[in-house]
């Protein structure tokens, strides 16, 4: 049903134009123009951009989301935009963050949502564990990175916009890594804080120099949980 939804969308809006025209033809101008060879013919034209255009986008993001794999809310392809592929495909690939770079260099994830399938809104408080020896494997580093729900960096008091491999993250005593997302600073570890804003929000997680794991798609990036405010 949730693929349906945009076609249904987009049939709805095809027909709210039409009534919309002929309302206005007939309450507004007082009766329909008068029809020519010219006017149908620059009509059909304006119509049929306009579908194409809405017709496009929705057979772009049905690809898109064919090429998308997804698990624990997080939503990633193995696959990238290279030349050799359709012009569909690359429509796709140039959509999705995810497929900017060949896997072998790096691997892109986003989430919107927890493990859970909820909207991830800084009305809440987070948090991402990994447990221990399931950090992304990688030859060179990671990042996980915060934003608003337009991909937009969020202003914080503390300035900081991500956290990965390299930036001073402290571990559990079994080796486990906590990493806090939350609008507020956390009671403990604020050095694994990464500031949310009081709205929805998105992650992006980054691996750099990805390992066997992750290329042949065995590797799961854990769930974002949510946690009950004390």
């Amino acid at each position: 049903m949730t693929n349906l939804r945009p076609w249904i969308r987009w049939i709805g809006f095809s027909l709210a134009v039409g009534f919309a025209i002929h309302v206005v033809q007939l309450h507004v101008l007082g009766h329909q123009p008068q029809r020519t060879l010219v006017t149908d013919v620059v009509q059909g034209i304006i119509a049929g951009a306009v579908l194409a255009y809405f017709t496009a986008n929705l057979v772009i993001k049905a690809k898109l989301r064919s090429i998308q794999t997804t698990a624990n809310g997080w939503s990633t392809t193995l696959k990238h935009g290279g030349a050799q592929n359709g012009i569909l495909l690359r429509a796709a690939y140039a959509q999705d963050v995810s497929a900017l770079n060949v896997p072998e260099e790096q691997v892109y994830w986003e989430a919107f949502v927890d493990g859970a399938g909820h909207k991830l809104n800084g009305q809440h408080d987070y948090l991402l564990h990994f447990p221990p020896g399931a950090l992304p494997p990688n030859e060179a580093s990671w990042s996980l990175t915060l934003g608003d729900s337009g991909r937009r960096m969020v202003e914080n008091p503390i300035q900081r916009y991500s956290v990965g491999g390299r930036s001073g993250l402290v571990p559990n005593a079994d080796g486990s890594l906590d990493i806090y997302l939350q609008n507020t600073a956390p009671a403990v570890q604020e050095s694994n804080w990464l500031p949310a804003p009081a709205s929805d929000f998105m992650l992006w997680l980054r691996v750099y120099q990805p390992g066997v794991a992750i290329l042949n798609g065995a590797y799961r990036v854990p769930p974002v949980v949510e946690v009950k405010r004390a």
